[in-house]
C-alpha cells in the first residue's frame, strides 16, 4: 500500500497546473511567437528568455532528481538564453518543457519513489522538495509569461 498516495495526487495536480495555477499547455497556446524577443519597457525579460529559463531550470531540477552525476549549469548565466530565439526554437523548447514535466510527474507517480527520502547526493534534497520546486518555479515564471502575453 502506498502511504504517500494522497500526497502524490496533490503533487501531480500541482505539477499539472490545476486549480489556482496556470497549466503549461494553456500558457503556451496562442502565444504571439513572432513577438517572443520583444522586450516590454521596464520588463527584465523577453518571453523567449522566460520560456528558455523555465526549460533549463526544470531540466536541471529533473536531472538532479534522478542522476547523481548530473552537473548543473553555472549560476546564474547558465540558466538564461544567450541569444534571441526563433519560432522553431520556441516549439522545440515548449515540447521539451512538456516532456520533462511529464517525466517528473512519472517520478512522483511511481510508488517506488519515496517522496521523503533524501537523495544520496546533494544537500539533503528529496523528490518532494524538487517536485515542489518545479511547480513553484514554473508558476512564478508562467505568471510573468502570461503578463507579457497580455502586454504584447
Amino acid at each position: 500500500m502506498d502511504d504517500q498516495k494522497e500526497l502524490r495526487e496533490h503533487l501531480l495536480e500541482l505539477l499539472e497546473g490545476k486549480f489556482a495555477h496556470i497549466d503549461l499547455e494553456m500558457a503556451f497556446k496562442d502565444f504571439p511567437v513572432d513577438k517572443m524577443n520583444v522586450r516590454i519597457e521596464n520588463s527584465p525579460h523577453t518571453a523567449w528568455g522566460l520560456l528558455e529559463h523555465i526549460r533549463i531550470a526544470q531540466w536541471d531540477i529533473l536531472e538532479f532528481s534522478r542522476d547523481a552525476a548530473h552537473k548543473s549549469p553555472e549560476w546564474p548565466d547558465g540558466y538564461w538564453p544567450k541569444k534571441e530565439g526563433t519560432p522553431e526554437e520556441w516549439k522545440k523548447s515548449v515540447k521539451q518543457i512538456l516532456k520533462d514535466l511529464q517525466t517528473m510527474r512519472a517520478l512522483v507517480k511511481n510508488v517506488e519513489s519515496d517522496l521523503y527520502a533524501r537523495f544520496p547526493w546533494g544537500d539533503g534534497q528529496t523528490l518532494l522538495r524538487e517536485a515542489l520546486l518545479i511547480a513553484d518555479h514554473n508558476a512564478y515564471h508562467l505568471g510573468q509569461l502570461m503578463l507579457l502575453k497580455k502586454m504584447l
